[in-house]
Order: C-alpha cells, then sequence, then structure tokens
C-alpha cells in the first residue's frame, strides 16, 4: 500500500540523509564506544520519552541545512550547536531542549574523541530505534566546526508559515525548493514527511500546538492513516 511503501521509503531516505552508511565496530580509532553512547542515549529516552521526538527534530535541522550545489551545511560539522544557528526560525526550542539533554552524555564521551556531529546524528537514529522504527545504519568521524563561519543563513528549513504571495501555508512549490536544494524527489519529500507521526507543536516554538498523530512518542505510520483516512475541515484557533 502507499501507506506502508512511504513508511519504508521514509526509513531508507532518514538513513541515506542523517546518517550515512553503515554502524561503525564498538570503538573508533578516536577510542569512542559508539555503542555506549547510543545505549546512554536510549536509557535517556526511555526515562523521558519526550525526549525522543525532539533528538530526532535534532538530527533532521543539523542535516536539513544541506545545499548539494555549494556543499555547505549539513549535519558533518556539528554547526546546530552554535547559537547563529539556534537562533534560526525553524530551530527555536532546540537549546533548551535537545541539545541541552545531549550535553551530559557529550561530556562523558568528548575527552575519547566523540564529536557533536556525530552526537546529533546518533541520537536520531537512536531515537527512532526506541521508538520503535528500525535499525538505520550509521556512520561515525564527523569532525566538528570550532566557531560558528560555517553556520548557513536562515531560511533553508521548512517553514509551514512560508508560501505564495498573500498565503498564510507553505505549498509544494516551497517544500519542493527546500527538498530540492538536498537533492530530493517528491516520492522522497513525502516519505520524509512521515517523521510528523512524532512529537508535537509547541506554542513557545512555532506557535501551533499539540501532537500531529495520538502516538507521538511511537514511530509508526499514523501520519499518513490519518492524511488519508480523516476528513479535514479549516479551524480558526485564537
Amino acid at each position: 500500500s502507499f501507506i506502508a511503501g512511504a513508511g519504508a521509503a521514509g526509513a531508507g531516505v532518514a538513513s541515506a540523509f542523517i546518517t550515512g552508511l553503515q554502524f561503525p565496530s564498538v570503538a573508533s580509532a578516536a577510542g569512542v564506544d559508539y555503542k555506549s553512547v547510543s545505549a546512554d542515549i536510549a536509557d535517556a529516552i526511555k526515562k523521558n520519552p519526550d525526549w525522543g521526538p525532539t533528538l530526532v527534530r535534532l538530527a533532521w535541522h543539523s542535516s536539513g541545512t544541506y545545499d548539494k550545489m555549494s556543499k555547505t551545511g549539513g549535519s558533518g560539522m556539528g554547526t546546530i550547536r552554535f547559537k547563529e544557528e539556534l537562533a534560526h526560525g525553524g530551530n527555536a526550542g532546540l537549546a533548551v531542549t535537545a541539545v541541552k539533554y545531549m550535553e551530559p552524555i557529550y561530556g562523558k564521551y568528548a575527552g575519547d574523541g566523540l564529536s557533536y556531529a556525530d552526537l546529533y546524528t546518533l541520537a536520531g537514529v537512536t531515537a527512532i530505534k526506541t521508538m520503535g522504527g528500525p535499525t538505520i545504519g550509521w556512520s561515525s568521524g564527523r569532525v566538528d566546526a570550532m566557531d560558528p563561519s560555517a553556520v548557513t543563513p536562515d531560511g533553508r528549513l521548512p517553514n509551514a508559515d512560508s508560501g505564495p504571495p498573500g498565503a498564510d501555508k507553505a505549498d509544494a512549490d516551497h517544500l519542493r525548493t527546500i527538498f530540492g536544494r538536498m537533492g530530493f524527489s517528491d516520492q522522497e519529500i513525502v516519505a520524509l514527511s512521515g517523521a510528523h507521526a512524532l512529537g508535537r507543536c509547541h506554542t513557545t516554538a512555532s506557535g501551533y500546538d499539540g501532537p500531529w498523530t495520538p502516538t507521538p512518542t511511537t514511530f509508526n505510520n499514523g501520519y499518513f492513516t490519518i492524511l488519508q483516512n480523516i476528513s479535514w475541515e479549516e479551524k480558526a484557533w485564537d
């Protein structure tokens, strides 16, 4: 079915986009025990289930600034930790949630050579697995930028309020512009949109409120099921 196919495609696209190739050996040349890092992340999510979707958001927003033409942006240098990138509109709330949550784990393994860039992407795939999703291949080796000079301009992430002149919602052209810059097809855009099965909106971050699905901490195809099976009506909110 379309729903099952999109869900499977989403896992594949996320694997290639967020993380790379194969899971590394227990210890890298730098001495980082990535399985222990992942286990610590998983334990934190089990104790705090709401962290899971936020860590997926961190991994995605870290990656979603990539530009295939200029070869800039993306998750390779861990720039989302800098205040300049956290100040971007699409990253509202991450400084006091996901980035903050990962600091103790970074501190535990930084002396072994763990980079923020590896930590944030590993947090994303670990969160998906912990919330019932597939095991996604992952590779280490990202080297952190030491200053914010590599931070990309604001506006590279999708914006729900960006659309044609006079519109108050994003449209297909906006999504194609944003995701096309990274090299994604329409099918892959749809697959990645399935991540909205996770998490919720927060008025303090986006102005919107509420979960996307009834199971915001479970990785499933609920987002597509709702889109196909529920009739939508525009509703005015305060």
